[in-house]
Parts: C-alpha cells; sequence; structure tokens
C-alpha cells in the first residue's frame, strides 16, 4: 500500500464526528439483545451489572467497602463500553462513506417508454414517472444531463456517463448496447448523447442501494474463521465462568470470605475480553480496507478466502491488455521511407472510427510529429472503413492512399499472395506468429509497408504479476484467442501459465480442477461469459465496467476496474487474518499475565496467610503490588484501558510484509506474545502505584 493512502487511512481514524458518533452508538450497543451477538462481553456487562448492584446495596445498607466495589462496577462498565466503542468506530468510518452515496439519491424522474419496443431513438414517446415505480423490464429513455435512474443495460445507444458517483473517479466511460460495457448503475450521469435502459433491479435492490447497506454493516456476516474464534472465545468463557462459581462455593464450604466483587473482578480478568471486544471491529475495519480501495466486498469470508488466494485467473481482453487492438510499429518496406509509410497510414486511417484506426493516427502523430493535414483544401475522396470492404483511405487528385485488411488491399492491387514482394510478406508472417494482425499500406498502386496491431498489455502488469509470483500466487491467463496468440501476450504480461481457445465450460474445469487439488481460486472477469467461474472461484472479482451478470456472480466488485489491485485486495485478506491472529496472541499472553497479579491477590482472602512471607502463594507476588485490592482494581483497570489502546491496530490492521508462515508466526510470537505477556506486568504495576499514591484502594 503506498504512503499516501496510508497516510489518508490513519488520519481517518480519528475523525472528529466519526469519533463523537461512535461514542453516543458506544452507549446504544449495550442493549443486551445486541451483546448477545458477542458473549464475551455480554458476560462482562452482566458481571457489571451485578457489581453495580453490590455497590448499591453496600451503599444503602453501609455495609462492605463500597468505594471498592464501585471502582470495580464502573471499570468494568468501561470495559463493555471501549469495546463497543470499537465496533461503533469501525461502523462509523463505513457509515460517513455511505453518506457521500446517500447523497447520490434523489427523488429523480425517469422517462419510461410507452412502448418498450419502440425504436424511434431519442424521438421515442415517454411518461415521466418516479424512478421508485420503475420496475424489472421497463425500458426508460436517458438523455445528456439525466440521471439513470436504476441498474439496468443498454438495449440502445451509445453514451458518455459520469459514474464518479460509484468510482470517485471524474473521468467519463463509454456505456453501449451489445457487448459487455452494456450496463448501467443507478445514481449515474449521461453526459452526452442518449440511451434506452432496460431495467434490471427492483426498487431498493440497486447497486447503490446494496453498497449502502454492506459499507454501513448491515449486511456484514461473520467469515467462518470469526465464527470458530467466537466459539473458542465462548467456550474458555464457560469455562472461566465455571471455575470462578466453583470457587465461590469452596469458599463457602470452607468457611472463608471471599467477596462476590473480587469474584466478578477475577471473571473478567480471566475471560478473554480483549480479543472479544475487538473481533467484530477487525472484521469490520477488513472491508472497510477494501471500500477505501474501491473494493466492494459483498461477504466477509471473499475478504479471508483473499487472505490464502493460490491461484489467480485472469481474463485477458479488457483486464491484462487494453481489449483493442492498437498500432505499435510501421514496418516499411525496402527503399520506403518509414516516415512516408507512416503519413500515408494518417492520411488512410483519417476516415477510419474504429479504435484501431484511431490507435494508428495516434501512433503516427506520436512517433512521426505528423499533423493531420487540412483535406478541405484538397477537395478529397474519402474512403470510409467498413466490416464489408475492410479498407480505408482518400483520394486526393492524382493520389490514391489506401490501408487495410492484407488480402484486401492486395485484391484492391490486383496481387495475388504469392505476387506480392518477399520482405513484405515475411513482416506479415513474422507480425502474425507474434499474436498482432499485420495491416497493409499502399499508395498509387505500389505497397509501401505493414502497420502492426496488437494487443496492449497494460502498463507496469508485469511487475504487479512478478509481485504476485513472490506472494506465492500462480496467475493464469484466459482467452478464447489461438495458442500462438496467446502464448506472445502471456509471454510480454508475464503470467505463469495460460488457456487458449477458453469456452465458460472451460474456465469453469480449470477452476474447479484447481479447487479439487487444494488451492483457492480467484478470479478476475468483466463479461456475461465470465459469470459462470467467477459465481465458482473462492474470490470473484467483477470489474465495475463489466456486465450485470459479471457483478451479480462476483463476489466482489472493482469500481476502479484494475484487475491487477487483486495484489492490494491479497494484501488486505492476509492483513486481516494477521490482524486477528496477532491480537489473539496478543490477548492469550496478556491474560496469562494478569492471573499473576489477580490470583496472590484473591487468595489472600481465602488462605489467610496467603500474601505473607511464609504464604504458600507469596511467591506468585513477584509484582509487589500495594495491596490485594490494590492489586484486582489495577487489573481491572488495565483489562479495560488495554482496549482502547488496541482499537487502532484493530482498525488500521498489522502491517502485512511478504513473508515466509514460518517467519511470520516466529514474528508474531515474539512481539505481540512476549509484548501480551510484558506489557501487563508494566501497565499493571504503573496503574498500581496510581492506585496506591490517589488511595483509591
Amino acid at each position: 500500500m503506498s504512503a499516501k493512502s496510508e497516510t489518508k487511512h490513519a488520519l481517518a481514524l480519528f475523525d472528529a464526528a466519526i469519533l463523537r458518533q461512535a461514542a453516543l452508538d458506544a452507549f446504544r450497543k449495550l442493549s443486551p439483545t445486541q451483546l448477545m451477538r458477542n458473549p464475551v462481553i455480554f458476560v462482562t456487562e452482566v458481571v457489571a451489572a451485578l457489581a453495580t448492584f453490590l455497590f448499591v446495596r453496600d451503599l444503602v445498607n453501609g455495609t462492605g467497602t463500597p468505594f471498592f466495589s464501585g471502582q470495580i462496577a464502573a471499570w468494568l462498565w468501561f470495559t463493555v463500553l471501549f469495546a463497543t466503542f470499537a465496533e461503533a468506530v469501525a461502523e462509523g468510518r463505513g457509515k460517513a462513506q455511505a453518506a457521500t452515496l446517500k447523497a447520490t439519491r434523489s427523488d429523480t424522474l425517469a422517462k419510461r417508454l410507452l412502448d418498450p419496443a419502440d425504436r424511434r431513438g431519442a424521438g421515442a414517446k415517454v411518461q415521466m414517472v418516479q424512478a421508485t415505480d420503475l420496475r424489472p423490464g421497463d425500458v426508460v429513455l436517458v438523455e445528456a444531463g439525466d440521471l439513470i435512474p436504476s441498474d439496468g443495460d443498454i438495449v440502445e445507444g451509445v453514451a458518455s456517463v459520469n459514474e464518479s458517483a460509484i468510482t470517485g473517479e471524474s473521468a467519463p466511460v463509454i456505456r453501449e448496447a451489445g457487448g459487455d460495457r452494456s450496463a448501467v448503475t443507478g445514481g449515474t450521469m449521461v453526459l452526452s448523447d442518449w440511451i434506452k435502459v432496460r431495467i434490471t433491479a427492483e426498487p431498493g435492490e440497486t447497486f447503490i442501494d446494496r453498497m449502502i447497506r454492506l459499507v454501513e454493516g448491515a449486511e456484514r456476516q461473520k467469515t467462518p474463521n470469526e465464527l470458530a474464534l467466537s466459539v473458542l472465545l465462548t467456550g474458555l468463557t464457560l469455562i472461566f465462568l465455571i471455575a470462578v462459581v466453583t470457587l465461590y462455593g469452596l469458599a463457602a464450604y470452607t468457611n472463608t470470605t471471599l467477596s462476590v466483587v473480587v469474584l466478578v473482578a477475577l471473571l473478567v480478568t480471566l475471560i478473554p475480553t480483549t480479543i472479544g471486544g475487538l473481533l467484530s471491529a477487525i472484521g469490520i475495519a477488513g472491508m472497510d480496507r477494501l471500500i477505501r480501495f474501491n473494493v466492494l466486498a459483498t461477504s466477509g469470508r471473499a475478504v479471508e478466502a483473499a487472505g490464502d488466494v493460490d491461484t489467480l485467473l485472469l481474463d485477458k481482453t479488457g483486464t491484462i491488455t487494453f481489449g483493442n487492438r492498437m498500432a505499435s510499429e510501421f514496418v516499411a518496406l525496402p527503399g520506403v521511407d518509414q516516415r512516408k509509410l507512416a503519413e500515408a497510414a494518417l492520411l488512410a486511417s483519417l476516415a477510419d472510427e474504429t479504435p484501431e484506426g484511431r490507435s494508428i493516427v495516434a501512433l503516427a502523430k506520436g512517433d512521426f510529429r505528423l499533423t493531420e493535414p487540412d483535406l478541405t483544401v484538397h477537395n478529397p475522396t474519402v474512403i470510409p472503413f467498413t466490416a464489408q470492404t475492410r479498407i480505408s483511405g482518400v483520394d486526393i487528385g492524382e493520389r490514391q492512399v489506401r490501408k487495410g485488411a492484407v488480402d484486401a488491399v492486395l485484391r484492391f492491387l490486383g496481387l495475388a499472395p504469392d505476387q506480392a514482394p518477399h520482405e513484405f510478406r515475411t513482416a506479415v508472417d513474422r507480425i502474425s506468429r507474434t499474436g498482432g494482425t499485420p495491416l497493409a499500406v499502399a499508395e498509387n498502386g505500389t505497397l509501401l509497408g505493414v502497420i502492426h496491431l496488437k494487443d496492449v498489455v497494460k502498463p507496469g502488469i508485469r511487475e504487479r504479476f512478478a509481485a504476485l509470483r513472490s506472494m506465492g500466487i500462480k496467475t493464469v491467463m484466459i482467452t478464447g484467442d489461438n495458442p500462438l496468440t496467446a502464448a506472445a501476450i502471456a509471454t510480454e504480461a508475464g503470467v505463469d501459465d495460460f488457456l487458449a481457445e477458453a469456452t465458460p465450460e472451460d474456465k469453469l474445469k480449470f477452476i474447479r480442477k484447481e479447487q479439487t487439488g487444494g488451492r483457492l481460486v480467484a478470479m478476475c472477469g468483466d463479461g456475461t461469459n465470465d459469470a459462470p467461474a467467477l459465481a465458482q472461484a473462492d474470490v470473484g472479482v467483477a470489474m465495475q465496467t463489466g456486465t450485470q451478470a459479471a457483478r451479480e456472480a462476483g463476489n466482489m466488485v472493482d469500481l476502479d476496474s484494475d484487475p491487477t489491485k487483486l495484489i492490494e485486495i491479497v494484501e488486505i485478506g492476509k492483513q486481516l487474518l494477521m490482524t486477528r491472529g496477532s491480537l489473539t496472541t496478543f490477548s492469550i499472553a496478556n491474560d496469562v499475565a494478569k492471573y499473576f497479579a489477580i490470583l496472590p491477590a484473591i487468595f489472600v482472602a481465602t488462605y489467610r496467610d496467603a500474601g505473607t512471607a511464609t504464604g504458600p502463594l507469596f511467591q506468585l507476588n513477584f509484582m509487589h503490588l500495594t495491596s490485594p485490592t490494590s492489586a484486582i482494581l489495577s487489573a481491572v483497570i488495565f483489562n479495560a484501558l488495554v482496549i482502547i489502546a488496541l482499537i487502532p491496530l484493530a482498525l488500521k490492521g498489522v502491517r502485512y510484509r511478504a513473508v515466509g508462515a514460518a517467519a511470520l508466526l516466529s514474528r508474531n510470537l515474539v512481539i505481540y506474545g512476549l509484548g501480551g505477556i510484558i506489557a501487563p506486568f508494566v501497565g499493571i504495576k504503573l496503574i498500581d502505584l496510581v492506585v496506591a499514591a490517589l488511595h483509591l484502594a
């Protein structure tokens, strides 16, 4: 992750508005019906209520030690509040982003076609209706300046659309009927021209509506690992609850005095409140980090799975390459100046509005600094490119320039393929063998050379694939191209393997084969033909620019449509797993240290000589805490403060480093295991000194 994004991320952790709202939400989350989802903190709330009752009883009756029990009750409530505050902060950051999305929604009016089959373009008869009244199957007309009222597919027209409400990018995108660029999203705006959209979403179920619910955390479900850890924490809580109750029964049986308030303090310090209080916040923050990279995860399971991905499948067209063939070089025949070839290619392409034609003009201008001539003064005859002729060109006086498919140009010149110059045929064969497309250029009946069109690999993608390889992830390119073309592009892109002439069934078969071998598979795609594979993959990342079918099949949507972003997705997945593991290690180690502080103090009340120099538990009190009550209070205070201290780490996540599992385990044991043991000894001792100095116990 970049330093810029890290800085932005860190600043967001302490946004004043979010913290104020989180403080209010923390009190709302004290509702037992909400806390029951977190058994550890729910038990803490129950014992806090019990301690409060004992404090009030002692205060009213004038018995016991109300000052001590009051402090214990207060810090137990703080423990619960800090835990709910951590979750509220994590959710609050999502709600702040959701507020931005909600601002894009308004009481939009839609131009619903009276006859969905009307093909009169922008002149079709329409009826003004509320966007909320639209149903799947309705067809609406959207013109320049209009908001697209709901999710749908373009059935007619082409337009420039501003999708900044979804992607955050201000650059408009082209959406048109047919192909993989026909899906549009409700709440985005048409900037030019017009389109007719067939509605596909029910009211309240648009892409933006789902995004809002997801970023607010309303649809977040616990992941399998999170559920397993919750079960473990619940089990530990029950075990320690039984142990404390047994201890109370043992004290009653032996006629010894053991304060209920002390036992309550013991229970809270024994159970894993630290990780219990932060577990939910860690999961919410993981999805939040994805959103900050403009990736929307529809399930926490997918975020976790991303951390363990072994194989990545990427669709070639529009994912690894730009999706359109582009001119990459001019190959002049012997005796022909390359600049003359470029000038002729530019002239012949002025009437070619295809992406390939525009790329030829761009290459001629860029490499040879040519400018477009003013043809109006020469009264030229322009020959536009058509799918039938596969030739474009221009006639200026007696000058006749043509450019197009090799066979079409040779046929125009009246030449058989074997009558073309040897150097021309050699250049055509070389380009074809490397997976490119050759175009011939001729002027006044003479061949000048060949234009090399190729699928252009996106810049920097080779380095990104190398980074994935260093993370232990195998990259596989999937394409419908022939094996020769696929091999050339795979080599240039730097992928580990490729699947050529792939059908949707081939993609599914490949994914299932990898999964049968115990590997987790991630798939990036944008087309309808990618939808089955996206649904089968453990992590299906659909491009926002793709079809509705692809976006619905995947469990993640990349709002920037950048397939190489899977590196960040994998890092965030690994970071989520590492953060949860690190804080669990810290919590367990932390509890071990707290036992040494509170157990000797508790047994002083049970065995009168336990805390004396001759007592059997005296050796455990090597921290030399001031008194039993001071030790208990200090442990409870530390137990509460450590949760608030770890909230930034839970939200920001443990920094990911591309190291092996063994090295990672050793590092975590040293930092969070050893640190979890040392921190309580230091913290409890310091708190004990403050408690003693202030005579709080």
